[in-house]
C-alpha cells in the first residue's frame, strides 16, 4: 500500500488539538512503515512549522518524528514560505517542493501526481 500523510494543523494554534493532529500522523507514518508501506510524510499550510518543533529533542513527540523521518517527503516551498516557516524547514532537512506550478507563488508541492499513483492520501 502506499500512504501520504499531509500535516496541515498548525502548531502555533495553541491547543492541543494540532498537536494531537501531528502526533496521530506521526503514529500512522510509523505503523504503516512498520507494516511495509510505502509512506510519504508531507507538511502543506501551517503544517509547515512542525518539522522545527519535532525536531527539538525536548519535544515529547520528537522520537517519534525520527523513527518515520525517512519517510518526509518535503513541504511545500509557498506554504512554508508564506508561515515564515521556510528556514527552520530547511534548517531542519526538510527539503522545500515546489514541483506544481501555480499563478503567483514559486510553486507548491502538488498532491495530484499522488493521487494519479494511487496513493492513498491521509490529512492531518
Amino acid at each position: 500500500m502506499k500512504v501520504a500523510i499531509i500535516v496541515i494543523s498548525d502548531p502555533q494554534s495553541g491547543g492541543d488539538e494540532a498537536e494531537g493532529r501531528a502526533i496521530n500522523a506521526l503514529v500512522l507514518a510509523h505503523e504503516c512503515k512498520e507494516g511495509g508501506d510505502e509512506v510519504a510524510l508531507i507538511f502543506k499550510g501551517a503544517g509547515t512549522r512542525w518539522p522545527e518543533r519535532l525536531s527539538r529533542l525536548d519535544h515529547r513527540a520528537s522520537a517519534l518524528y525520527n523513527s518515520v523521518r525517512d519517510t518526509v517527503r518535503g513541504a511545500s516551498r509557498t506554504c512554508a514560505k508564506n508561515f515564515g516557516a521556510a528556514e527552520s524547514a530547511v534548517a531542519a532537512g526538510v527539503p522545500l517542493i515546489a514541483d506544481t506550478p501555480l499563478a503567483g507563488t514559486e510553486g507548491v508541492l502538488g498532491l495530484r501526481p499522488y493521487l494519479a499513483d494511487d496513493w492513498k492520501l491521509v490529512v492531518f
